[in-house]
């Protein structure tokens, strides 16, 4: 039996009786807002102040003060503001309509979290919405392909993005580093958030597949395919063979140690040496892929045939019959075209510039690990070269070129096969090697005519190559990789790395190191040339090129 006095009793402020306290809460610490005092105790004064960020403007009630008839601890909507907002509110992130969803959601990205508005709501029908789970898993699915295709973190998280906004989950974080990709959406301020992740484990360039699961995000944006058939042409895409065979890739990768060869004053017996060796090396690291050695020691064996080719005709014997000179360090310097990461250099560059430090640590660190295979492989084999009274003279790079078409021409055809390489599709070759070739252009013009230093010219023809590219994807509604990533191939420093290589093992160390330096610095001029040529054309054009606004998309039902 209870007490008129205890907690139930009538005159208890929590009973529901009590006239001094009307929703029948009870009248604990616990039970009041953070914001509202417990009965009894005065309201405090509003600031003075006028248009601070911390009170309402002129004219407006207090938001602790409840007006005439509101009951007590509570305000109407129309006199609610939110905490710490200023009264001229947060300013809106306002893009074109008809803006590319890359633009748009990058633009949401690089927002700080505390002051990024909700994008433009998306129309949904009465019926409850695709699940959660299912559009956080294929969200995550999509982010997969693009991070193990190369692209940024910043790109592959603006595709999360998209996906998540288009499916009706407004409210999605997406976060990527380097091999982890997480996502976390909540639904509002009250529910649970619902965070899932997946680990990239495999990684492998495909361009082709990277231009696919693009198309199908541009699809998604546009809200032109259903949760079913984005999940039906995901699986597609997976399921998708390259589309070059093996023998071709091999055949690419001589081809392009054969071109880079005649950009540093070689002939057709070099050219066909560098091949040689390059197909050698290429084959030799699928054998070492095959018997599952980690990809440090596929560089180191792929490193190697192309610096023994170079030292057996070194040991051959330098003049051919005619009277000519046959450049042996050409054939060395060819091969370490093909195995330089350039792609990999320019997308941790890329993570660094736009603020995931993390992830470009980690890939740059990875570039590293893969340059040290590279030295490894070639420093053996010049070393023994050495032994056996080899002459490699590092002052050949010094030797002045006089044919300038035949070395276009061999950039171009570098550019092509580094295409090939990649797994890019047939429709973008032609493109992108006319990109190469305006690459090699520039700067040998910039170099010989304008007398610029080599570092300045590979920083803007780099430019030149970033800008080209994100006008095609632009014009295209594609990603900038497969125009970007092979045109920048002739640019690549494999003259300065083979020589830095070489000082180094004929004991000249202050001429390696700077030598090694110059690459240091050509690799980090077309990484930031790239990056800045982007940005650049991103900030110059709004809208995309062309006189539609979106290409027609190609309907995904039915296979």
């Amino acid at each position: 039996m209870t007490t008129p006095g205890g907690p139930a009793g009538p005159g208890h402020p929590g009973n529901p009786g009590n006239p001094g306290n009307e929703d029948g809460k009870p009248d604990s610490d616990e039970a009041h807002s953070a914001f509202t005092p417990p009965l009894g105790v005065p309201l405090p004064p509003a600031p003075e102040p006028e248009g601070s960020a911390f009170s309402p403007p002129s004219g407006t009630t207090h938001p602790a003060a409840p007006g005439p008839g509101t009951p007590s601890g509570s305000t109407t909507g129309s006199h609610r503001f939110p905490a710490f907002t200023p009264p001229e509110g947060i300013p809106m992130v306002r893009l074109a309509s008809d803006a590319p969803w890359q633009d748009r959601m990058r633009a949401m990205l690089r927002m700080p979290v505390a002051e990024r508005p909700s994008p433009e709501a998306v129309a949904k029908p009465e019926a409850e919405g695709p699940a959660v789970p299912r559009v956080l898993d294929l969200t995550l699915r999509i982010g997969e392909l693009l991070l193990a295709g190369g692209e940024g973190a910043e790109d592959v998280e603006a595709a999360m993005f998209a996906v998540g906004h288009a499916y009706g989950l407004d409210r999605v974080e997406p976060t990527v580093t380097f091999t982890l990709l997480s996502v976390t959406h909540q639904p509002s301020l009250v529910d649970d958030p619902v965070t899932v992740s997946r680990t990239v484990r495999r990684r492998g360039t495909d361009y082709t597949r990277l231009a696919a699961v693009v198309r199908l995000i541009d699809d998604i944006s546009a809200h032109e395919v259903t949760l079913e058939e984005a999940y039906r042409t995901l699986a597609e895409i997976r399921r998708n063979r390259h589309p070059y065979p093996g023998w071709l890739l091999t055949a690419a990768a001589g081809i392009l140690a054969g071109a880079a060869s005649q950009l540093v004053g070689g002939g057709p017996t070099v050219f066909a040496a560098a091949a040689i060796g390059a197909m050698l090396g290429d084959r030799l690291a699928w054998l070492c892929a095959g018997r599952g050695l980690p990809e440090f020691y596929q560089f180191v064996s792929a490193a190697m045939p192309a610096a023994l080719m170079g030292v057996l005709l070194n040991l051959g014997g330098t003049h051919l019959p005619g009277g000519g000179h046959l450049q042996a360090s050409a054939v060395i310097t060819g091969g370490l075209y093909a195995l330089i990461p350039g792609r990999a250099l320019v997308a941790g560059v890329q993570d660094g510039l736009t603020g995931f430090y993390i992830t470009a640590s980690a890939r740059l660190l990875e570039v590293m690990y893969l340059i040290v295979g590279i030295v490894f492989g070639v420093t053996i084999v010049l070393y023994v070269g050495v032994k056996l009274h080899v002459r490699l003279n590092p002052e050949e790079a010094l030797r002045t070129y006089d044919n300038p078409i035949v070395q276009l021409v061999a950039a171009m055809v570098l550019t092509l096969a580094f295409a090939v390489m990649l797994q890019c599709e047939r429709a973008v070759l032609p493109v992108v090697t006319l990109n190469g070739g305006i690459a090699w252009v520039v700067y040998g013009s910039l170099t010989h005519q304008a007398r610029l230093s080599p570092i300045a010219a590979t920083a803007v023809a780099a430019g030149m190559v970033g800008v080209f590219g994100q006008l095609l994807a632009r014009y295209e509604h594609a990603s900038a990789l497969p125009y970007v990533t092979a045109a920048i191939g002739p640019l690549l420093p494999g003259s300065a790395t083979y020589f830095g290589l070489l000082a180094f093992t004929q004991g000249r160390q202050d001429l390696g190191v700077a030598s090694l330096a110059k690459a240091v610095a050509l690799a980090l001029a077309i990484a930031i040339g790239v990056n800045l040529g982007g940005e650049l054309l991103r900030m110059m054009v709004k809208v995309p090129i062309g006189g539609q606004a979106r290409r027609a998309a190609k309907r995904t039902r039915g296979f």
